[in-house]
């Protein structure tokens, strides 16, 4: 009789036990899911420069907004006039489209470009445009 109650109460403890880490990876895993950013989820989606759309001097557009790896960024503009070029620093500080491969430049009135962690620049490869101040340096977390 001793041994079954010793047996009994081992096998309490374990499925006890057993019960609390469960218990204890759900918290775990629920504490996790609140300190990832919304934008690590699923991406949150921004209309540059909002109705105005894709244009010159878009630093107000910028001011208080915090972007994160796969948030969308929703360039709206005249295909007739403009173009959207993902370009690198140096593209974008010497406001010129580098004739390579890698280069994209999007030309459609309504492109969609999802952020990577880190800097991600884009200037309108237009004769003149990106030096009148139509380029936008954006920062991912």
């Amino acid at each position: 009789m001793a041994a079954a109650a010793a047996a009994a109460a081992r096998r309490g403890r374990g499925s006890a036990s057993g019960g609390g880490v469960v218990l204890l990876c759900l918290v775990a895993a629920a504490l996790l899911m609140e300190a990832i950013p919304a934008a690590e989820a699923g991406g949150k989606t921004y209309y540059v420069g909002d109705a105005a759309g894709w244009g010159r001097n878009l630093d107000w557009w910028l001011a208080g907004k915090t972007f994160y790896a796969g948030d969308v960024l929703v360039f709206k503009y005249n295909k007739e006039y403009h173009d959207v070029a993902v370009v690198g620093g140096k593209g974008y500080r010497r406001c010129k489209v580098p004739r390579n491969k890698d280069t994209v430049v999007l030309r459609t009135g309504y492109d969609q470009v999802t952020l990577r962690r880190g800097n991600n620049y884009f200037i309108c490869g237009m004769p003149g445009h990106c030096d009148a101040g139509m380029k936008l340096a954006v920062k991912a977390w």
